[in-house]
C-alpha cells in the first residue's frame, strides 16, 4: 500500500489555492455588506421621503377673518348656510374679491364651533383664525403657484396668516376637504379592529398550539391539521377577505364596514401565525421541566398551564404581536368586506361603520387634490409609528422574559 505524501503548505500551488479561498471569502463578505447597505439605503430613502412629504400634514395654515356677528344677525340656531355666507362676506370685505376662496370650504364649521363655545360673540365683532384653502396652505409652506404666493405675501404683511400644528388632523375623521381631514376616525377603527382580532385569535391560537403540541395523538389526522395550518399561514390575505365576505356578511349578515367583521377576518388570517409561534415556543421548553412537575405529582393540565405555558409565554407573545402588526397593515381583506366607505365620524363601537389606517391611506392616495398628498404621507407616518411601537413591544417582551436553557 502506497503512502500518502504529506501536504506541502509552502508550495506555490497550495499558496495560490489559499489566496483564492481568502479572496472568495472577502468577496462574499463584501457582497453581504453591500446587500445590507443597499437595504439600509432603500429604508432611509423611504423614511426621508415619507417624513419630508408628511410633516406638512401635521401643520395647518390659518387666516384671520374679522366677522361682525351682530351686523349679520346670526344666532345660535343659525343654519350652516347662513354661517357660511357670513364668513364669505366677511372675507370678501376684508381681503377684496376672491377673499372667500382663500378659506377652506369647511372654515364655517370652526365658526359654528366658536359660537357653540361662546354664544356671547354673536353680539360683537370677533377675529377668528380659520383654515386656509389647500392652494394657500401649499403656498404658505413653499409649494404654491404665483397667485397664491402673492396672496400669502399680502396676508403676511397684514399679519393675517399663520402656520401652526394641525390638531384637527389628530382629532378629526375623513372629509372631502383636505384642510379638514383627520386621522382619528381611522386610527380608532384600527384600534377596535385590532382588539377584536386579538380577543379571538390569541386564545384560540394558543389553545390550539397547546393541544397540538401536548395532547394531540401522532397520527395522519394530526399531520394533516399541521400541514393545513402551515399552508394557511402562507395563503394570500385577499383569500381571507373573500372568506369573510362569504361567511360573515353574506351568511351571518353582520354589519358591513364594521370593526367586528374586520376583526373576525383578520383573526382568521392571524391565527395560523399564532399557532405556529405558540408551538415553537412550547417545544422550546426543556422536557426536564415537564418531568420534574410530573415527578412531584402534578397532573398533565397542571404541568401545561402552571409550568410549560408560563415559560413559553414570551415567545407566544412575540409571535402574536408580530402577527398583529402584519394584520394592522393589511388592506386587501378589509377592502373585500367593504371597509372603504366614506366615514365622516369616528366609530362608537365594534358594530359602527369604520375605516382603518391602511384603507384610509389608500383612499386618500386616490384623491386628485394636491392637499391630500401630504395628508397621505402624514397618515403613513402615523401607521409606521404604530407598527414600530408594536414591534418594539415584541422586542421588549422577548428580551425581558427570554430564558436560556
Amino acid at each position: 500500500m502506497s503512502e500518502i505524501a504529506p501536504t506541502d503548505w509552502r508550495a506555490e500551488a497550495m499558496r495560490r489555492r489559499i489566496r483564492r479561498r481568502y479572496a472568495a471569502e472577502r468577496r462574499f463578505r463584501l457582497l453581504g455588506l453591500g446587500a445590507i447597505l443597499l437595504s439600509a439605503a432603500f429604508l432611509a430613502f423611504l423614511l426621508v421621503t415619507m417624513v419630508s412629504n408628511g410633516l406638512g400634514g401635521f401643520r395647518q395654515t390659518e387666516i384671520r377673518v374679522d366677522i361682525d356677528f351682530a351686523a349679520n344677525t346670526l344666532s345660535a340656531a343659525s343654519a350652516g348656510g347662513e354661517i357660511e355666507a357670513a364668513v364669505a362676506a366677511a372675507a370678501e370685505a376684508q381681503y377684496g374679491p376672491g377673499g372667500a376662496r382663500a378659506l377652506s370650504d369647511t372654515a364655517w364649521l370652526r365658526v359654528e364651533r366658536a359660537i357653540e363655545d361662546d354664544p356671547s360673540i354673536l353680539a360683537r365683532k370677533k377675529a377668528l383664525w380659520l383654515p386656509a384653502a389647500s392652494a394657500i396652505d401649499g403656498a404658505a409652506k413653499g409649494d404654491g403657484d404665483g397667485e397664491a404666493e402673492a396672496l400669502v405675501t399680502r396676508l403676511e404683511q397684514d399679519d393675517a396668516i399663520r402656520t401652526g400644528f394641525n390638531t384637527d388632523f389628530l382629532t378629526g375623521a375623513d372629509a372631502t376637504d383636505p384642510a379638514a381631514v383627520g386621522i382619528w376616525g381611522a386610527f380608532k377603527g384600527s384600534l377596535l379592529t385590532m382588539l377584536v382580532t386579538l380577543a379571538i385569535a390569541f386564545p384560540v391560537g394558543v389553545l390550539s398550539a397547546v393541544y397540538l403540541e401536548e395532547y394531540a395523538p401522532r397520527n395522519r389526522w394530526t399531520d394533516m391539521i399541521e400541514v393545513s395550518i402551515n399552508n394557511l399561514a402562507a395563503v394570500p390575505s385577499i383569500i381571507f377577505g373573500l372568506l369573510g365576505l362569504a361567511v360573515f356578511l353574506n351568511t351571518f349578515h353582520l354589519p358591513r364596514s364594521a370593526p367586528l367583521v374586520g376583526g373576525l377576518t383578520l383573526a382568521l388570517m392571524t391565527m395560523p401565525v399564532i399557532v405556529i409561534a405558540g408551538r415553537n415556543a412550547i417545544k422550546s421548553v426543556p422536557p426536564s421541566i415537564r418531568d420534574a412537575a410530573l415527578g412531584i405529582g402534578a397532573s398533565k393540565v397542571q404541568v401545561v398551564f402552571h409550568h410549560v405555558l408560563p415559560l413559553a409565554l414570551p415567545g407566544i407573545l412575540t409571535g402574536t404581536i408580530i402577527g398583529m402588526a402584519r394584520a394592522l397593515g393589511e388592506t386587501a381583506p378589509l377592502l373585500m368586506i367593504g371597509m372603504r366607505a366614506f366615514i365622516a365620524t369616528p366609530p362608537d363601537g365594534i358594530t359602527s361603520p369604520a375605516s382603518v389606517l391602511p384603507v384610509q391611506i389608500f383612499l386618500w392616495s386616490d384623491e386628485v387634490s394636491r392637499g391630500f398628498v401630504e395628508k397621505t404621507s402624514a397618515a403613513i407616518i402615523v401607521l409606521l409609528a404604530f407598527l414600530l411601537a408594536m414591534n418594539g413591544l415584541a422586542i421588549f417582551l422577548r428580551n425581558k422574559f427570554e430564558r436560556r436553557w
